[in-house]
C-alpha cells in the first residue's frame, strides 16, 4: 500500500493503534507475495572533500521483502553503514552526494519524495538502531522522555499510555527496574543498557522495516541472545523486514535469510544465507568466514611483580529521593572486589552489562571515586591527590568502549594520537612526534595518509583503532581495555588481538581486558574473573574457566557465547520460516 502523508485524527489514531497492538500481540502474520518492501537499485554514494571524491558505495542493488532478514556483511569501511544511512537520507550533503540510483520503499522512491513524507517514514515505517548509542541519545533528556517522544509524535499517545508502553519496551529488551530507568539519563547507563534503550526506541512504533546497524555490538552474550530472539519473534508476529548490518557471522547464521557481502563499496557476493555460509564463492567471503581471534596469550610468570592490585574495592552510587535529596540506598556497582595483576599477564573481566566491569577498570585507574586499597607498582594510590597521581597517568592508560565519545570532534587524528605526547613528552621535536604518530597508526592497521582527517570521517571500527593508537603511543605499563574490539569486524579483531599479544611480548605490558566476547578473552587472557551485580562469582586461570566452570552463571555465559548454532530455521524463505516456527 503506498505511503500516505495525510495525518489521521486523534480518535482515528487511537483506534488504529489499539487494532495494531491486538493484531501484533495475538496473531502471526504470514509474509505476502508481491513486490519487495524495499528495493535498492544501482545506488552510489560519493563523499567530496578537499577537491577529492571518494566513492563509498558503488552501484549496489538488493531487495528485502516483508518478513525477510537481509544481512549486509563486510569489513569496517566497506560501505555497510553508508548504505543504511542512505535509505533514510541521513547523510549530510555536502560532503555526501548520491549521484544515481533508486530506493523504493512501499512503492515510493525515498530519494525523490518530499521531506514531509520522509518525516512520516522515519521512526514510524522505517526505524534504525545506530551503532553508537551515546552519540545518538540526547544527553539532556531521560531515556523515558526520548522513547516517549517517538510515541507521541507518530502515535499521538497520552502521558499514561506512553509511560506504560515505554516500560513495556524496556522490559522487552532486558533492562532491569524499567520504572527506575525511565528517569535515567544516558550517562547513567552502561554501554549495553544504552544500546538496549536504542533498540526499544526503534521498536516503539512497530516499524515495517528495521535497519539494525551493529545492534548487539555493545551487549553481553546473554542479552544479545535475548535481543536476537526478540527481533525474530517480532518479525514472525508482524511481518517486519530487517536490514541487519554486522561483522559477526555467528549472528548472521542465526538471523539472515539472505546475505550480501560488501567490499570497497561493492556487493561482491549475494545469495541465500545457507549458500553463503556453507559454500562461499568469493575469496573475500571465505576470508571473512575464516577470520576470528586465534592463538593463546603469552605465558604468565607466577613470580613476576604485581603491577596493580585492589583489596575490598567498592564503588557505591547513592540513590537520592525527595526535595532534600536524601540518600535512601546505594547501587553497588563494585562490591568488595579483590584482584592482583602481575607484569606481562592479562586479566580478562567478563560479565553481563551492568555487572560492574567498566566501573572496576575506572576505579583501578582512579578515574572515579572508590573505597578500598589500590596499589600500582607497589605504591598505594587510593589516597593520592589528583595532582600527585598525574605523573603516573602515562603508565596507566585506558581504551574506552565508545570511541566516538572518547575522541574530540574538533581535533585531527594526528593531534588526538599525539595529545599524550604533548603532556608527557613536552620536549619532543615535531619530526619525532609525527613519526611516532605514523608508527602508531601503522600498528593498528590504518593508513598514515588519513592522519589529518577528523573522527567523523572514519567508520566505527576505524575510530576504535584510533583510540587504541592514542594509548599505545605512550608505551604504558598497564592498560585497561574496555571492550576495545566490540566495534571491529572479525578480521580486524584478529589483527588487534595479535597486535596486543605482540606488544605484550615485546614490552612486558599488563592488561585488564573487559569484554563480553569470550572468544577474544580466550585468545588474550591468562586469568579470568566473572562478575555479577558488582561481585566476583568465579575466578581462575583461563583454562579452568573455559574448560571447567564451577558456577551456573559462568556456564550460562559460555553457552550463550560459544554456541553459534541457529536457534530457529535459518536460511529458509520467510514464509517457510514462519511455518517452521
Amino acid at each position: 500500500m503506498p505511503l500516505t502523508p495525510e495525518k489521521p485524527s486523534a480518535e482515528g489514531k487511537a483506534i488504529r493503534m489499539a487494532e495494531k497492538i491486538i493484531q501484533k500481540e495475538q496473531i502471526e502474520i504470514t509474509v505476502p507475495d508481491g513486490p519487495p518492501l524495499l528495493s535498492v537499485r544501482n545506488l552510489s554514494v560519493h563523499f567530496n572533500a578537499n577537491n577529492t571524491r571518494t566513492e563509498a558505495v558503488s552501484d549496489i542493488s538488493f531487495d528485502i521483502s516483508a518478513g525477510e532478514t537481509l544481512a549486509l556483511v563486510g569489513e569496517s569501511g566497506s560501505g555497510k553503514s553508508v548504505t543504511a544511512l542512505s535509505i533514510l537520507r541521513l547523510l549530510n550533503s555536502p560532503p555526501a552526494s548520491i549521484p544515481g540510483g533508486q530506493i523504493i520503499f512501499d512503492q515510493v522512491d525515498l530519494l525523490t519524495t518530499s521531506q514531509r513524507i520522509l518525516r512520516g517514514v522515519r521512526g514510524n515505517d522505517i526505524a534504525m538502531i545506530f551503532q553508537e548509542p551515546m552519540t545518538s541519545l540526547n544527553p539532556l533528556q531521560t531515556i523515558g522522555r526520548q522513547i516517549g517522544e517517538t510515541l507521541e509524535l507518530h502515535q499521538g499517545m497520552g502521558k499514561t499510555a506512553i509511560r506504560q508502553r515505554t516500560t513495556q519496551l524496556l522490559t522487552q529488551v532486558g533492562i532491569d527496574n524499567p520504572d527506575t530507568r525511565l528517569k535515567s539519563f544516558p550517562h547513567q547507563l552502561s554501554g549495553g543498557q544504552r544500546q538496549r534503550a536504542m533498540i526499544a526506541m526503534a521498536l516503539a512504533n512497530h516499524p515495517k522495516l528495521l535497519i539494525a546497524d551493529e545492534p548487539t555490538t555493545a551487549l553481553d552474550v546473554t542479552v544479545q541472545a535475548q535481543i536476537l530472539d526478540l527481533l525474530k519473534r517480532l518479525q514472525r508476529e508482524t511481518g517486519m523486514a530487517i536490514l541487519f548490518i554486522t561483522h559477526d557471522f555467528g549472528i548472521v547464521r542465526r538471523m539472515a535469510d539472505t546475505i550480501c557481502v560488501m567490499k570497497g563499496g561493492k556487493i561482491v557476493e549475494r545469495a541465500p544465507a545457507a549458500e553463503v555460509l556453507d559454500s562461499p564463492q568469493h575469496a573475500h567471503t571465505k576470508l571473512l568466514l575464516a577470520a576470528e581471534p586465534k592463538g593463546a596469550p603469552p605465558k604468565s610468570d607466577p613470580g613476576a611483580p604485581v603491577i596493580v592490585s585492589a583489596t575490598n574495592l567498592k564503588v557505591w552510587f547513592p540513590i537520592r529521593r525527595g526535595i532534600l535529596r536524601r540518600t535512601i540506598g546505594h547501587i553497588k556497582a563494585v562490591d568488595g572486589v579483590d584482584i592482583a595483576i602481575r607484569q606481562g599477564e592479562t586479566l580478562g573481566v567478563v560479565g553481563e552489562s551492568g555487572s560492574g566491569k567498566s566501573t572496576l577498570g575506572l576505579a583501578l585507574l582512579r578515574l572515579i571515586g572508590s573505597k578500598g586499597k589500590i596499589a600500582f607498582l607497589g605504591r598505594p594510590i587510593d589516597t593520592l591527590s589528583n595532582r600527585a597521581i598525574r605523573p603516573l597517568r602515562r603508565d596507566m592508560q585506558i581504551v574506552f568502549q565508545d570511541p566516538y565519545g572518547a575522541l574530540s570532534p574538533r581535533m585531527t587524528v594526528s593531534d588526538i594520537i599525539a595529545e599524550g605526547l604533548s603532556v608527557h613528552d613536552q620536549n619532543i621535536s615535531q619530526e619525532t612526534r609525527d613519526q611516532r604518530v605514523m608508527d602508531a597508526l601503522l600498528q593498528v592497521g590504518l593508513d598514515i595518509k588519513t592522519r589529518n582527517r577528523y573522527p567523523h570521517e572514519f567508520s566505527g571500527g576505524q575510530r576504535q583503532r584510533i583510540a587504541i593508537a592514542r594509548t599505545l603511543i605512550l608505551a604504558p605499563k598497564f592498560i585497561v581495555l574496555d571492550e576495545p574490539t566490540s566495534a571491529l569486524d572479525m578480521s580486524v579483531q584478529a589483527q588487534i588481538v595479535d597486535l596486543l599479544r605482540q606488544l605484550q611480548r615485546d614490552h612486558g605490558l599488563t592488561y585488564m581486558f573487559i569484554s563480553h566476547d569470550l572468544r577474544v578473552v580466550r585468545a588474550l587472557a591468562n586469568h579470568v574473573i566473572i562478575m555479577k551485580q558488582g561481585k566476583i562469582v568465579e575466578a581462575g586461570t583461563a583454562t579452568d574457566i573455559f574448560e571447567n566452570p564451577t558456577s551456573e552463571h559462568t556456564r550460562s555465559l559460555l553457552a550463550a557465547a560459544l554456541d553459534t548454532s541457529p536457534k530457529s530455521p535459518v536460511g529458509l524463505p520467510p514464509k517457510d520460516r514462519n511455518r517452521a516456527n
